[in-house]
């Protein structure tokens, strides 16, 4: 005779962790390309594809109102502003008018997060609006160029940076003009979720993951150096990237351009809005998070994969960065925190 079955146990199971919530700020006069950003970094389930889920929620001082935006286009929000005490992310788009006031009570609700410890972002002139609520006051913040002027002379106790395509204060992130909205996105998913990550939303949208340098690049002055010579440095940085493990130099560099270094130097700086050393150092850590993320290869090989020769010069150039180690960056995404203030 069988044996009787004893009772059955309840299986196991494994709470799913709770989608990263983002809140995307909606009053009249907010820039719609800065909401589709918005929507498509946060807003596009990309699950299938190894990318976490997000829970991307448009909040407005009255939820039951559709928000107009330019082109005849309007925006439905779904939670009030109080929602903005469940974000992790407070994202502020740009406007159409850069000196669109702001309803009170989004200004107050901004307030209120950034004294939470919720990261606070905004595209482009959405500077504006957090410089309207006295976020920016004595502290460090970037637009579109075209708007630093504007802004110095709006609110003159923001130190405005004009050089950057994005810059972050006491958790406050702000950004230059348009597809540096983009750039500042994709940098907040690294910072939440990974370079890998970042990398998937990137591909699916067509941009790349990361850019560097400044917007001095994009402000608008002559075309000195000729086709010949940028299609002469994308062959080069083409190069650099698929070969980052090998010792390269910018002189090595300069002459696969055909260049000598001081010219190759001034082509790469204009081209790119950062010298050619930085630049490949930046891909260096960049292919080392990636590494430190999905591999668990020990620090002398991440760093030698990655170009750096040492674990110590790797560590060095982390700090300078990233502010973290290499360790702690590997213990952040294998633990399943974040290195993003929240």
């Amino acid at each position: 005779m069988a044996a009787a079955a004893g009772p059955t146990r309840p299986a196991a199971t494994t709470l799913a962790p709770r989608p990263y919530r983002v809140a995307l700020v909606a009053f009249p006069g907010i820039r719609a390309f800065d909401v589709a950003v918005i929507t498509e970094v946060w807003g596009t389930d990309r699950t299938d594809r190894g990318a976490p889920a997000f829970d991307l929620r448009r909040v407005a001082a009255d939820d039951s109102t559709a928000v107009p935006l330019r082109g005849g286009l309007t925006l439905q929000p779904d939670r009030h502003l109080d929602w903005l005490a469940e974000a992790d992310l407070v994202v502020v788009p740009g406007l159409d008018d850069h000196l669109t006031p702001a309803p009170a009570p989004v200004l107050a609700a901004l307030r209120r997060a950034h004294s939470r410890g919720t990261t606070v972002a905004a595209l482009c002139g959405g500077a504006f609006t957090l410089a309207q609520a006295g976020l920016l006051d004595g502290r460090r913040a970037i637009t579109h160029w075209r708007l630093l002027d504007l802004l110095r002379t709006r609110h003159p106790r923001v130190t405005v940076v004009p050089d950057a395509l994005f810059v972050e204060d006491d958790n406050i992130w702000t950004a230059a003009g348009t597809a540096a909205g983009i750039d500042l996105c994709l940098h907040l998913v690294r910072l939440s979720h990974g370079a890998e990550t970042a990398a998937t939303i990137a591909r699916s949208m067509v941009t790349a993951p990361f850019r560097t340098g400044t917007q001095a690049q994009f402000i608008e002055h002559p075309t000195h150096h000729a086709d010949r010579d940028a299609d002469a440095l994308a062959d080069v940085r083409e190069h650099a990237l698929r070969h980052l493990h090998e010792p390269l130099t910018v002189a090595g560099l300069a002459a696969r351009a055909g260049m000598s270094p001081r010219s190759f130097a001034r082509h790469f700086t204009a081209a790119t809005g950062t010298t050619p050393l930085r630049w490949l150092l930046d891909q260096r850590v960049a292919a080392a998070q990636k590494l430190l993320e999905h591999t668990d290869l020990p620090m002398p090989e991440v760093a030698r994969r990655a170009g750096f020769g040492s674990e110590v010069t790797m560590r060095q150039h982390f700090a300078a960065r990233l502010a973290t180690s290499p360790r702690a960056y590997r213990a952040a995404f294998t633990g399943g925190s974040s290195p993003i203030a929240r």
